[in-house]
């Protein structure tokens, strides 16, 4: 098992460059299995969630060959299998997309129920919803099973209940080859649905309204191949934006979509850190004290649930008290013991946490719990005094790609070493 050993207190000077979306990657991997033929995905991030994926994709029948550092192409012609089993999904959430793509090409699809970060209950009602609206039958147990009543699913007119990405995305993925045309009402608005749709439609779908709350889809006969690259992750980029608010210094963040970032530029202009944007570039720079702020989490344009933890790190630090109200997850305040180690003021009352800012962090031993709280805990370890020794680390590598060389590479004393497992169990109680 990896450890991040990190020796804070340190200012971030330089530039880094944001690698492809993790949340549309995740997507747009699985939906390649509805492509009869050959796709290149380009941008593609190296992160373990999309290196799982891969696997499962063969396992199913499909041939990934990676051409580079950051480009595949998968060939989905001779899949031989409809079934993912839980060993293959366990350890990455994004597995249930798997079962909109197999429903939607091959009729069928059997996908053991997923695993990931674990921050709450996250049903999948509404995907289960929607695909029983195309004409599917579906049961659930420790296996999710979907089967088209006919031929073909067909297209129907669906209202999502609560406004949800995953389910907006594999249904999308279902219909794109029904026969007729699907709406989908009180749809999910984010940047990766809106580059899902644009991977689909560049393999030959026909996908109108992503990124507004209507989204159509005309069935089509089948999806024939291309080339698609992957646009940059938001997220990545907020955490870079947060880590130099956190330290003090100035960033360079290279290969973004300021339009994306307007909602977390706009939390930390609040806090007084000062954002230049540029084409495709935002320039952070943080000289001055952080002050207090208020955060609720939305569903996009509002303030993304996957910056909360790490938003909330910076807030520690920040003069005054400052609230954060998660109103998307029901427990991802997970991280508010990890973070008073370092000794953060924090109190959580159900989805609100109350931070009052402290004069410093200090070093200690760690662990993250989930993807954007580890993100969160290394904001913190950056900024605290001393060393920290951050542990389960494998979920921080789930979604950034090479965050210590990113961070290394602006100044930051950060390092990863192999750490047995039963020394990483004894070393971390409570």
């Amino acid at each position: 098992m990896n450890q991040y050993i990190v020796h804070g207190n340190r200012p971030l000077f330089g530039e880094v460059t944001i690698s492809g979306a993790k949340n549309a990657a995740v997507a747009i991997v699985p939906a390649a299995l509805l492509v009869d033929g050959v796709c290149r995905i380009e941008n593609v991030p190296q992160i373990s969630d999309v290196t799982l994926l891969f696997s499962i994709l063969e396992s199913l029948g499909a041939k990934v060959r990676v051409l580079n550092q950051h480009a595949v192409e998968i060939d989905s012609h001779a899949i031989h299998s409809t079934k993912a089993t839980f060993d293959q999904v366990r350890k990455i959430r994004a597995s249930y997309y798997l079962i909109g793509a197999l429903l939607g090409r091959f009729g069928e699809a059997t996908v053991a129920m997923p695993g990931g970060c674990n921050f709450g209950v996250r049903p999948i009602d509404q995907h289960i919803k929607g695909f029983k609206a195309l004409g599917a039958e579906v049961t659930e147990g420790n296996f999710v099973h979907a089967k088209s009543k006919g031929e073909r699913l067909v297209g129907a007119n669906i209202y999502m209940d609560v406004v949800s990405v995953g389910a907006t995305m594999n249904v999308m993925m279902a219909a794109v080859l029904a026969e007729g045309t699907t709406t989908i009402e009180n749809a999910a608005k984010e940047p990766h649905i809106v580059d899902l749709a644009n991977f689909l439609n560049s393999m030959g779908a026909d996908i109108k309204g992503a990124g507004t709350d209507s989204i159509r889809i005309r069935g089509v006969e089948k999806l024939a191949g291309g080339t698609y690259g992957i646009i940059p992750d938001q997220i990545e980029a907020g955490t870079y934006m947060a880590a130099v608010a956190a330290t003090g210094g100035q960033l360079l963040i290279k290969n973004i979509i300021p339009k994306h970032m307007d909602c977390i530029s706009a939390k930390l202009m609040e806090m007084g850190v000062y954002i230049e944007e540029m084409d495709d570039t935002l320039l952070v720079r943080r000289s001055e004290p952080l002050q207090r702020a208020n955060v609720k989490t939305q569903p996009y344009p509002g303030f993304p649930t996957d910056m909360q933890p790490q938003i909330a790190a910076v807030m520690t630090l920040a003069q005054g008290t400052s609230l954060v109200t998660e109103a998307v997850w029901s427990n991802r305040f997970r991280y508010v013991d990890e973070l008073k180690r370092l000794g953060a003021k924090i109190q959580v009352d159900g989805r609100v946490a109350v931070i009052e800012g402290a004069d410093r962090l200090v070093g200690a031993p760690i662990q993250a719990c989930d993807l954007r709280a580890g993100a969160a805990l290394v904001v913190a370890a950056l900024a605290a005094e001393g060393t920290t020794e951050i542990s389960q680390v494998q979920y921080i590598e789930r979604g950034y790609e090479d965050l210590v060389g990113k961070l290394r590479s602006v100044g930051a004393d950060i390092q990863v070493i192999d750490v047995p497992d039963e020394e990483m169990c004894a070393g971390h109680i409570g």
